[in-house]
């Protein structure tokens, strides 16, 4: 193993595992059905004991308008972070997404769960372009980008991990973005109130999300 690939196998394995340690390593007790007021068992999503507040953040979406933590409020959220030259992880978890979207798409839409895809290549990808890929799998996707020192703040606030690396080629323009794969849910307060792990699984994270929607005053 070469010392280039060490620290992007550390940065996979932290892609796979990081939201799930995060939120038991560093948020403290995590269990599968708990949070700060009493709510739906669910097997999809780990929910955090106390759902943690996240510093104010501001992301700019293809519409032109910033979105902010007030923006979030009044729905439970799901949020991945990729890019749109992403391979494989990208284009597949959009697409488990856009599934659970249309089951829960039931729901009113005062109350109906909602997605957030944050692109973390902001040297190509534009809010525009960023809105673009994500409404090619579903319309009602939430897309944003923002300026690194954004993204990473908001990235880290949500115990995420990406990083720029370097292609093949060595070329400038030929990089890729490694980044965790887990999903963070925020509450209809806009706070991190729990992480989903791969493998993903459309119909559990469909239910549980139907659920806790239905359970929220």
């Amino acid at each position: 193993m070469s010392k280039r690939t060490l620290p992007l196998l550390i940065i996979a394995v932290l892609a796979a595992a990081g939201g799930l340690w995060a939120a038991q390593g560093l948020f403290g007790p995590v269990t599968g059905n708990t949070t700060a007021t009493p709510s739906p068992a669910v097997t999809s999503i780990t929910l955090m004991s106390t759902p943690r507040v996240l510093p104010a953040f501001s992301l700019q979406q293809s519409d032109g308008t910033a979105l902010t933590t007030e923006k979030l409020r009044g729905h439970w959220t799901v949020v991945f972070v990729g890019f749109t030259h992403c391979p494989d992880v990208c284009p597949t978890t959009l697409a488990e997404l856009n599934a659970a979207q249309k089951q829960w798409a039931v729901l009113p839409a005062a109350n109906r769960p909602r997605v957030l895809f944050v692109s973390a290549d902001p040297e190509r990808d534009t809010p525009k372009i960023t809105g673009n890929y994500a409404h090619a799998f579903n319309p009602d996707t939430l897309a944003a980008t923002a300026p690194l020192p954004q993204l990473e703040a908001f990235t880290r606030s949500l115990s995420l991990v990406f990083m720029k690396v370097a292609g093949p080629s060595g070329d400038a323009a030929d990089y890729s973005i490694d980044h965790s794969a887990a999903l963070i849910v925020l509450d209809p307060q806009a706070r991190m109130a729990g992480v989903i792990s791969p493998p993903f699984d459309p119909k559990a994270i469909a239910a549980d999300l139907i659920a806790l929607s239905r359970a929220t005053p």
